[in-house]
């Protein structure tokens, strides 16, 4: 019973307490940027998702064969597997979700969200553990994505998903479609995650993708220092 639900606490970490985006602040990139849409939000989201969950997996099944020194160059190449047969797959039956996604489709191989999963979970867990991890992590980047995209879209376009939501003689918040209203937006939820964590008495720690890698660089040359000593 307690392995499952640690399994139940892994799978729910990534969705509430730990949300990559709102919580861990890492993914910002693709959050502000196709977030006018609420089906680009959504592709984006997927293919995200399979990328993560794809990755971990295999990180996790290779940890004990890829060497400690060029862990990281050997987890870009297998994530960029997997976002290569998530763009061959969109160009080919979802061409118009490719094109509107654009660079920040390919631009997936570098997202902090998986390669920081990869670097702080996979490498040090098993195989199951890894994969809950990464569909976790997915399912909360998709539902913030999806809540960003809802308030992007029904104010500045005055639809959701296609559908008319505002009437065409409302005026539309143009600012929405533009970056300065992805800012707003985001910041809107990250005020209400803070002021939630306040109430619950439960505030963490925001570290930028820099922050985590910097602190596996310096953790990495204590190592170092102290094998050699």
């Amino acid at each position: 019973m307690a392995e499952k639900q640690s399994k139940w606490r892994i799978f729910t970490a990534g969705i509430i307490r730990e949300n990559p985006v709102l919580r861990l602040v890492l993914g910002c990139c693709s959050a502000l940027a196709v977030t006018t849409t609420v089906s680009g939000a959504l592709g984006m989201g997927l293919a995200m998702t399979f990328v993560l969950v794809c990755s971990n997996i295999v990180i996790s099944a290779l940890r004990k064969v890829i060497p400690a020194k060029v862990h990281l160059p050997c987890y870009i190449v297998i994530i960029a597997t997997f976002v290569t047969i998530v763009q061959m797959v969109l160009q080919a039956y979802v061409p118009a979700l490719y094109k509107s996604l654009g660079v920040f489709l390919a631009l997936i191989v570098v997202n902090c969200i998986i390669l920081g999963r990869a670097e702080m979970f996979a490498c040090k867990n098993t195989v199951v553990d890894s994969a809950l991890d990464g569909l976790g992590m997915g399912i909360g980047y998709i539902l913030t994505m999806l809540l960003m995209s809802s308030v992007r879209e029904i104010l500045g376009n005055g639809t959701w998903m296609g559908i008319t939501i505002i009437p065409e003689s409302i005026d539309r918040m143009s600012l929405m479609n533009q970056a300065p209203g992805g800012f707003f937006v985001f910041g809107c939820l990250m005020a209400l995650c803070v002021y939630i964590e306040k109430k619950l008495n439960k505030p963490i720690e925001r570290k930028t993708c820099g922050d985590v890698m910097l602190e596996e660089i310096d953790k990495a040359k204590t190592e170092e220092g102290g094998a050699k000593e």
